[in-house]
C-alpha cells in the first residue's frame, strides 16, 4: 500500500524490499492481468501504453507529477511521501519499454531531485520544474513544453506515443500510476487487486479534508465519511472538469470519470460553479475558438446568474453555448468546462430559477 511508503531512501528499501526486474514481456503480461489503468484523470489501461510506447525506437518515459488542477493534491502528497516508490515505478516502466532516459515533471521539484540523488538508477532521470498552470499538465502540453518551453496542448494531435520528446515514442503516466506499478511488480497481478488503492482528494465543506489512500472498492459515501463530509449531499467529482453530483455515496469512486478529486459544496452552487467556470475561462491556452471564445461567455453568463436577477433568457442562450462547444477544441479542457456547467443546471435547476428572480436558496 502507497500509506507504507516513506520519503527516506533506507526506510522505503526496508518496508518494500529490492526492485524486481522482471523479463519485459512478463511485466507486460502482470500489468495486463491487474487491470492497471492511469491514474492521472483519463483512466487509459497501462498495458496498451506500455505496448504502444515498446514498438517504438529510442523511447522515452515522462513521469506526470504535475496537478494544474487546484481540485486535486494527491500527486503532491504522493511525491512529498514516496518519491522512491514512484522512481521505481519510472525504472520499471522504462524497463518495460526499453528506455533510457526519463524526465519527471512536477511544479515544484526539489525533493524529486534529492530523492534522484540518493539512488543508483539504472537509466538517465532529469527533473523538470513545470508551469503551475490548468493546461500544463495534459499530456501533449507536457511534451510541448518539454521540447519548446509552451506549457499548451498541442493544436495539431500527435499522441506522444507515437512522437513526443524530441519526436521520439514517449510514454506519459502519471504518478501514481507509477508508484502503482512498482507494487504490482512487487506482490503480481493477484495480489495487487486484492489490495488495490487509489488515492483520492476530498476539499470544500469537509472537516477532515485532504488525500485519502481508500481501497478500490470503496465508495463516494465511503471516502465522504473518512473526510467528516455529507456522504449524500452536493459534490463535484472529478476535479473542475467533472460534473456535479447528489445522492452519489453509492457510487465506487474508481468509477468516477476524470481525477480522484471531490469538492464537497458548503454554500450555493450557482455561485460555485460561476467562480469555477471564470477560473477556467482564465486558464485557456487561447489556441482554438471554443476555449479563447467559448469559455469567457458560459462563464460570462454563469456569473450573471450567480449575480441573481438574470433575464430568462441567459439560461437559453447558456444551454445554446453549451450545445456547441464540446469536440471542437485542440485539447479537452473546454469538453471539461462544458461537462460542469451542464451538470449544475441539471443539479441545481431550483437554485437558478431563484437567482433569475434575484434570490438565492442557500
Amino acid at each position: 500500500m502507497l500509506a507504507t511508503a516513506t520519503p527516506d531512501l533506507a526506510a522505503h528499501a526496508a518496508v518494500h524490499g529490492p526492485l524486481p526486474r522482471p523479463r519485459p514481456d512478463d511485466l507486460l503480461a502482470a500489468v495486463d492481468a491487474a487491470g492497471l489503468r492511469g491514474r492521472g484523470g483519463g483512466g487509459f489501461p497501462t498495458g496498451r501504453k506500455l505496448r504502444a510506447v515498446a514498438a517504438g525506437r529510442r523511447p522515452v518515459v515522462v513521469a506526470n507529477g504535475c496537478e494544474g488542477d487546484p481540485a486535486s493534491a494527491k500527486d503532491k502528497a504522493l511525491l512529498a511521501t514516496a518519491p522512491h516508490l514512484v522512481l521505481d515505478g519510472v525504472e520499471l516502466a522504462a524497463h518495460a519499454v526499453g528506455a533510457r532516459e526519463a524526465i519527471l515533471c512536477a511544479h515544484d521539484g526539489t525533493a524529486l531531485r534529492q530523492a534522484v540523488a540518493a539512488r543508483a538508477l539504472s537509466i538517465a532521470v532529469s527533473v523538470v520544474d513545470v508551469p503551475r498552470r490548468y493546461v500544463a499538465s495534459e499530456e501533449t502540453s507536457l511534451v510541448n513544453f518539454l521540447n519548446t518551453g509552451d506549457a499548451r496542448p498541442l493544436v495539431k494531435l500527435v499522441r506522444p506515443a507515437e512522437r513526443g520528446v524530441r519526436g521520439r515514442p514517449t510514454l506519459v503516466d502519471n504518478v501514481e500510476t507509477l508508484a502503482q506499478l512498482a507494487l504490482l511488480a512487487r506482490t503480481g497481478p493477484e495480489a495487487f487487486r486484492r489490495d488495490e488503492t487509489r488515492l483520492s482528494t476530498v476539499l470544500g465543506a469537509a472537516a477532515h479534508g485532504g488525500v485519502f489512500e481508500v481501497p478500490a472498492a470503496a465508495t463516494v459515501g465511503d471516502l465522504l465519511r473518512m473526510a467528516g463530509a455529507d456522504p449524500e449531499g452536493p459534490v463535484l467529482a472529478g476535479g473542475l472538469g467533472g460534473e456535479w453530483l447528489v445522492r452519489a455515496g453509492h457510487l465506487r469512486v474508481a468509477d468516477v470519470p476524470g481525477v480522484s478529486a471531490f469538492r464537497v459544496l458548503g454554500g450555493c452552487g450557482v455561485r460555485e460553479t460561476a467562480h469555477v467556470l471564470g477560473y477556467l475561462a482564465g486558464e485557456s491556452a487561447r489556441q482554438c475558438g471554443p476555449c479563447a471564445f467559448g469559455l469567457p461567455a458560459i462563464a460570462a453568463d454563469l456569473a450573471a446568474l450567480a449575480a441573481g436577477g438574470a433575464p430568462a433568457e441567459v439560461v437559453a442562450r447558456l444551454r445554446r453555448r453549451l450545445g456547441v462547444i464540446p469536440g471542437r477544441g485542440a485539447c479537452a479542457h473546454p469538453d471539461g468546462a462544458v461537462r460542469l456547467a451542464a451538470s449544475a443546471l441539471r443539479v441545481f435547476s431550483d437554485d437558478i430559477a431563484a437567482h433569475a428572480h434575484g434570490r438565492c436558496l442557500a
